[in-house]
This record gives structure tokens, C-alpha cells and sequence, in this order.
């Protein structure tokens, strides 16, 4: 497989750092993700564009004491192929620091092997909680969201304002029922109820009318759909042809993007609810990264919290590869992560936040709704804020992942 590589990204050192510039470690950031393949919108070319930004930003800021060079390639969502090309850009590219790697599977093996070459994987679009559980690494930060996370601050909080009623509408494979089960969880535990569910067959369903009219029946407050990508996209369409949201129930979206929503359109997805860990319309800052994002990288979509990681993860690693020096941050890969951990995060796309022992970067976590036509100002104005979810309640309770690195 012929790998996808750019050039260093230029340093703009000024002449009196020339020297010590010359002499400075790079550090190579090597961006493995999906370029073809399904989730290419929500990770992809905006993944890569998001990691140079934030190589370029630390390198203007360091004066020239950071050299950094971003390398890319699309792994296929292969995790054979994820793994052989993890080891060949750490033993022949000298690659420091993984990014991205989307696939839950593809992601949980490269964190066993930068794990064991002792670098850096700042895992930004894996969903799997394992990362933070049984399978956390002193090498590893999960830093946007996991499938706890989503469940925890789509379902808890629509509960608490009366949708105390659920059915779900899950695709028949792992990470359907895994969804279906947390949100199950979730419902319960904040008094509610779930009515029943209905599984389709995975992938080979594009005609939803069944197991929709099945969630009408149930006359539940809430309709859960524990889909993603185009099924998710294609079911929305057809519940909207249903008029479910017209008659009286909510459709809560337990794994959503905002590719999806641009790609669905107001008019259908107008009312879908769903949990975010990042929104470019959030605030000021926000804005302002989506901004520069644009005129830096001319990556010109509405940025997915996977791009905003790519960005805010890179930033945080480079800033403590200087604190700690280059040479170390290269040479030992868990120290690294050590000194971002004890290092409070701030950035444009998640403001303030934290890393825990077990990897996981804490940040607010947002239940949306998607305005309608009318409420919409303009395009790229999609959604509203319902609720927040403070950092210290978005995520799982540290002492309950299971993580070997946690003493309680």
C-alpha cells in the first residue's frame, strides 16, 4: 500500500533562533484514518487538516522550539492494516505520536502497539470505552467522547423532562446492541422505562417502514436509534415521511455527526436530538477555530468533534512535549502522557478541561436539538443547546471502567 505522506510543516523561526532550530528533534505526528471509506466526512481530510493547524499554531508559539512534521494515511478500517502500518511508521518513519484511527477495532490494536513501542496515541475517533476501561494504557488519551458518554447525555437528561418512555430502533451487530444496551441502562436508572425495541439486519436494510411503525405503536415518548452513517441517515428520512415527530414522539439519535445533519437537511432532521461533545456554534472560540480551520487549512465543512480532537489533542501533546523538552517527549512516550495528564488542557474548540489516570480527557458534554427552517438563521445555524453536561458528569466515574491504572 503506497502511504499518503506532506513535507515537514515549515517553521517561521526568526533568524536569532536559527541555530538552536537547526538542532531541535522533529516531531512526527503520523494521522491514520478512514479517507474513503464510511466515515471519511466525520474524520478524514478535516482530521488531517485539524492536526496540521494545531502543529502550525504550537510551532508560531514555541519561538522555534518546536519542529513538527504531520504524516497521513487512510488504514482502510482495516485493523490488520491499522496495526502493520502502526509499527512501520514507529520502527521506519519514527512516527511519535499516533492520531485519529477510527474503527474501535483498528484503534484497539494500535494502542497495544504503540503501547509497546512506548509512544503516543491520542485517540480522538474511537468510540469504544474500552480505551479507558480493560484496555487503558499509560501510552493513550481518549480525548473527544466515548459510547458512555453519548448514552449518558442523550438519555438522562430527556428523561429528567418527561421522556420517560423508550423504544429503540438498533442495528442488529455489536455496536447497535452495545448502544441500545447502554441507553437501555441509562433510561432506567433515571426512572424511565423502554417499551421494547426492534433490530433490523445489518447492513442489508434500506426500508425502515417496519421497525417504525413498530416505535409508533409503542407509543413511546422517545424513539432511540442505535444506528449510524447512512442507515442512521436514511432511518431519520423515513421517520420524518412518518410524521413521528409531527405526532407527538421525540427521535433521540445516540450516535450522531453534523456531516449527518448537513447531509440530511433541515426539513428532515429538524427536532432530532442527539449528544455532542463539540459544536462550532457553540461560542466565540468555537467560531474561531472553525475560522481558522477554514482559512489556514481551507477545509471549508462544518468541523465534527473528531476534527475538533484532532486539534485540541495535537495542541495539548505539543505543549507538553515542550514543557518536558523534545528529546525526552520522544524518547519516552508514557512520561509525555504523564505530563499532559498533569497539565490543565484549554483550547479554542473545548475551552478548559483535564485528563484523569485513566486517559480520559473531561470536557462538558451538550443534548441538541435541530432547529426547523424557520428557527434556522442562515446556513451552518443547525441546532440548538438544550442541556449541559458538566465535565464531572458527562463521562463514566473513573472508578468504574475497570482501568489497571486507576489504584482505588
Amino acid at each position: 500500500m503506497a502511504i499518503t505522506r506532506r513535507a515537514a510543516l515549515a517553521s517561521a523561526a526568526a533568524a536569532p533562533f536559527a541555530a538552536r532550530a537547526q538542532a531541535t528533534p522533529t516531531i512526527r505526528l503520523g494521522v491514520m484514518t478512514d479517507m474513503s471509506g464510511p466515515f471519511a466526512d466525520i474524520t478524514g481530510q478535516g482530521s488531517i487538516a485539524a492536526t496540521k493547524l494545531a502543529a502550525q499554531e504550537a510551532m508560531a508559539a514555541s519561538g522555534g522550539a518546536l519542529k513538527v512534521e504531520v504524516i497521513f494515511a487512510d488504514h482502510q478500517n482495516k485493523p490488520d492494516l491499522a496495526a502493520n502500518l502502526a509499527r512501520q511508521w514507529i520502527d521506519r518513519d519514527g512516527v511519535d505520536v499516533l492520531c485519529d484511527v477510527t474503527g474501535s477495532s483498528a484503534a484497539l490494536a494500535a494502542n497495544t502497539i504503540v503501547r509497546e513501542k512506548n509512544k503516543v496515541y491520542l485517540a480522538t475517533a474511537p468510540g469504544t470505552s474500552e480505551l479507558t476501561g480493560a484496555q487503558c494504557s499509560p501510552n493513550t488519551v481518549q480525548w473527544v467522547y466515548d459510547t458512555w458518554m453519548l448514552a449518558n447525555a442523550t438519555c438522562r437528561p430527556l428523561v429528567a423532562e418527561g421522556g420517560d418512555t423508550w423504544f429503540f430502533i438498533t442495528a442488529d451487530y455489536a455496536f447497535g446492541h452495545s448502544m441500545e444496551s447502554d441507553g437501555s441502562s441509562f433510561v432506567e436508572r433515571a426512572g424511565g422505562k423502554v417499551l421494547g425495541s426492534t433490530r433490523y439486519p445489518f447492513p442489508s436494510t434500506s426500508d425502515f417502514s417496519a421497525f417504525l411503525l413498530r416505535a409508533q405503536a409503542s407509543r413511546a415518548k422517545v424513539v432511540g436509534l442505535a444506528n449510524a452513517g447512512t442507515d442512521l441517515i436514511t432511518c431519520v428520512k423515513q421517520a420524518a415521511e412518518f410524521g413521528l415527530v409531527k405526532r407527538g414522539q421525540r427521535l433521540a439519535a445516540l450516535n450522531l455527526f453534523i456531516s449527518e445533519i448537513v447531509a440530511l437537511g433541515l426539513p428532515a432532521a429538524q427536532g432530532l436530538i442527539c449528544a455532542e461533545a463539540f459544536y462550532w456554534d457553540l461560542d466565540d472560540r468555537t467560531r474561531a477555530f472553525t475560522r481558522r480551520l477554514r482559512e489556514s487549512q481551507g477545509f471549508q465543512p462544518l468541523p465534527t468533534r473528531v476534527h475538533a480532537g484532532g486539534y485540541s489533542s495535537t495542541l495539548h501533546y505539543l505543549k507538553a512535549a515542550q514543557a518536558m523538552g523534545v528529546a525526552a517527549a520522544k524518547a519516552d512516550g508514557a512520561a509525555a502522557v504523564a505530563r499532559m495528564k498533569a497539565m490543565p488542557t484549554d483550547d479554542d474548540a473545548f475551552g478548559r478541561g483535564s485528563i484523569r489516570a485513566d486517559g480520559r480527557k473531561l470536557h462538558p458534554a451538550y443534548l441538541l436539538q435541530v432547529k426547523s427552517p424557520e428557527e434556522s438563521r442562515g446556513a451552518g445555524d443547525l441546532c440548538k443547546v438544550l442541556h449541559v453536561i458538566p465535565a464531572e458528569q458527562a463521562f463514566r466515574p473513573l472508578n468504574e471502567g475497570g482501568c489497571p491504572l486507576v489504584r482505588t
